[in-house]
């Protein structure tokens, strides 16, 4: 069973499992799968806005397929987030992507 079946599977018992959801996205990722992973990420990121983590994954998504405006409000989600939570770490990766976006 490849990783993407068993995340599925894991899934499956758990279907609100945040770090399973984002693990699978991030093999859509890999595959090509933007749509399947952006679902995914969205989906998350609506029911638990503080998985900080999904936003820079979505936001390099949304770059990618060159909807800079929404990977813009989405970093600056991802930001907001990120000092709500006191996680420097991912505030400042996020932080450092936008700027590099929009400077």
């Amino acid at each position: 069973m490849d990783r993407i079946e068993k995340l599925k599977e894991f899934l499956k018992a758990s279907p609100t499992d945040s770090f399973l959801q984002h693990a699978l996205a991030l093999e859509y990722i890999k595959l090509g799968n933007d749509e399947e992973a952006r679902r995914l990420f969205e989906e998350l990121l609506n029911r638990e806005p503080g998985y900080v983590g999904s936003y820079y994954h979505l936001a390099k998504l949304l770059e990618r397929n060159d909807h800079t405006d929404e990977a813009i409000t989405v970093y600056e989600r991802g930001m907001e987030e990120a000092k709500k939570a006191g996680d420097n770490h991912a505030f400042g990766e996020l932080r450092g992507a936008y700027e590099e976006l929009t400077f």
